[in-house]
């Protein structure tokens, strides 16, 4: 049995200025990959970044069978989910959101004047992103987390 070569085949380190942006895309966000099988051999996870514009939101979509967490690095999100984005939730510098499969879903930035930047990790390799056509209602219900483990 050979012997790895953990030089090559061990921790990959992929600089923040070095993130490709040639994967799928969602209107109004800017998603840059990081961690891939083909820049890093990664096999279960895909990871990256994601930027929001000021007083700027993306089209509704959703990523498949995949789960996302989203690490919210700077700025505020709120995000709207559901059929018809009824339902929204904001989160803050160092807050995570969890996003299950398949849930319609639509990313904001809830500030003016400040980017939304935010790290992205997903439980799959394949970059799905189904864009929707969405009918949202116009007010839709603000859903606080409750912890289940905790309460």
């Amino acid at each position: 049995m050979s012997e790895r070569d953990w030089r090559t085949d061990g921790v990959v380190v992929i600089p923040g200025d070095a993130c490709d942006t040639n994967t799928a895309q969602t209107p109004g966000m800017l998603r840059a990959a990081a961690i891939t099988h083909a820049r890093a051999g990664a096999e279960k996870l895909w990871a990256g970044t994601v930027t929001i514009h000021p007083d700027a939101k993306t089209g509704a979509h959703h990523h498949g069978d995949l789960e996302s967490v989203i690490y919210v690095v700077s700025g505020r999100a709120r995000m709207r989910w559901g059929e018809r984005l009824e339902y929204t939730a904001e989160a803050g510098p160092g807050d995570f959101i969890f996003v299950p499969p398949f849930v319609p879903h639509q990313e904001i930035n809830a500030s003016a004047d400040e980017p939304l930047s935010c790290v992205l990790v997903r439980s799959g390799q394949e970059p799905v992103v189904v864009n929707l056509e969405v009918d949202a209602i116009l007010e839709p219900q603000t859903v606080r987390w409750i912890d289940n483990i905790h309460q």
